[in-house]
């Protein structure tokens, strides 16, 4: 509101000066084009001179503040453009250039001393060379971040800037992988509050989601369409604070591998991976980058069910071991039940077993509660069933024998 009120008053201050310039030029244009034309004479009783007098004004009016508004927009974008870079650039590089500005400007007031004694351009030429001091001095500091760091150690693992200083806790980047965007489930979780700081969509990571994105084979366009829209849905979050990352280090190369780019650019940013990647959470830790696995969390969420407690599970289908059937609970956790391959459709009741965690997830074992009872009918209908067929074979032969 305090902008567009402002550019509101900028753009009318503009347009009241260009309508005063533009009613000074059309007095002149009246005084030699129309009081000096001999012979002119008002058509009926027009009067050229008021119209033109007033017509200059408004459309000098009405040009100022077009124009006004267009360039205050462009400065106000490009501004919060600025301001997002800046944003976005890590702690250490911004202390990078800050020291660059300030060795540049040692070296121009070494330099200025003497240029400003050359008669006519000396000002000019130590503008320039303070120009290009500054320029070579910012490059210098960028390019020899590592050496920086190694004297001063402090910059290096106070990342955090303000919030370092103050003594707050540092909240890292958390950058996104393909995978776990086209899962999906990073917006609920997100969206629940358990990811704090910044969320990156690095360069490379959104151009694989639109090759996917265009695919030939369905199932991956539809994939890519849906990893598409689950960021559409996170940027329109209001409490979410969700970017794309292109401006990368020379180190990351574009012929590298998209998990190869990601924790070289989580090792850049000091941030953290989140993924659901089992290859390359490993990768990562390995390299001593923090992972937060969605899996793991989906894992860690599920509720505890300890061995003795009842379970209230329908069978779908039969085990890889014989007589066993297979059940899953709301969550998608799976639900071995012993003697269960004969009850598959029935929801029946379950004493948990064991439980036994995988790197896939959590699997349940157990045994129907009235699996005596059903083994006992079933026992009962296999004896009476020998027991029927000879009943139904004797009555046979009888009547064979009957003339």
């Amino acid at each position: 509101m305090l902008t567009r009120l402002t550019g509101l008053i900028l753009s009318l201050a503009v347009g009241a000066l260009t309508a005063w310039v533009a009613a000074v030029v059309g007095s002149s244009y009246v005084i030699e084009w129309v009081r000096g034309k001999e012979g002119f004479v008002p058509v009926g009783g027009f009067d050229f001179e008021k119209m033109y007098r007033l017509l200059f004004p408004v459309l000098g009016m009405i040009v100022g503040f077009t124009v006004a508004s267009l360039i205050y927009r462009q400065a106000v974008s490009l501004a919060r453009e600025v301001l997002s870079d800046l944003q976005k650039m890590p702690g250490r590089d911004k202390a990078a250039v800050v020291l660059g500005v300030f060795i540049g400007l040692g070296m121009t007031a070494l330099l200025g001393v003497l240029l400003v004694r050359i008669p006519e351009y000396g000002a000019q030429l130590t503008v320039l060379v303070g120009l290009i001091c500054v320029y070579l001095g910012v490059f210098i500091t960028l390019s020899m971040k590592e050496e920086l760091y190694f004297f001063f150690p402090n910059l290096a693992t106070r990342p955090g800037g303000a919030l370092a200083d103050a003594g707050l806790p540092h909240s890292r980047p958390k950058l996104l992988d393909t995978n776990v965007i086209i899962d999906g489930r990073i917006a609920d979780v997100a969206r629940a509050g358990f990811i704090e700081g910044p969320i990156y969509i690095p360069g490379f990571v959104l151009e694989e989601l639109h090759l996917i994105a265009d695919s030939s084979d369905s199932l991956k366009r539809n994939r890519g369409r849906r990893g598409l829209d689950i960021l559409n849905q996170m940027q329109q979050e209001a409490d979410l604070e969700v970017n794309v990352y292109d401006q990368y280090a020379t180190a990351i190369k574009n012929s590298d591998p998209v998990d190869a780019k990601l924790v070289q650019l989580a090792k850049e940013l000091d941030g953290a991976i989140v993924t659901n990647d089992f290859n390359l959470n490993k990768v990562a830790q390995l390299q001593g980058v923090r992972v937060l696995n969605v899996n793991e969390l989906a894992n860690a969420v599920k509720p505890v069910v300890l061995p003795g407690e009842e379970l209230v599970v329908t069978i779908v289908r039969e085990g890889k071991e014989p007589d066993q059937g297979v059940a899953y609970l709301d969550d998608g956790t799976m639900v071995v039940v012993e003697r269960g391959k004969e009850r598959i459709g029935e929801s029946i009741r379950v004493t948990v077993t064991s439980v036994l965690q995988t790197v896939a997830g959590k699997m349940i074992f157990g045994n129907p509660q009235d699996s005596q009872e059903y083994s006992n009918r079933n026992q009962q209908q296999r004896n009476e069933a020998p027991h029927s067929r000879a009943d139904s074979g004797s009555g046979a032969r009888r009547k064979a024998r009957q003339p």
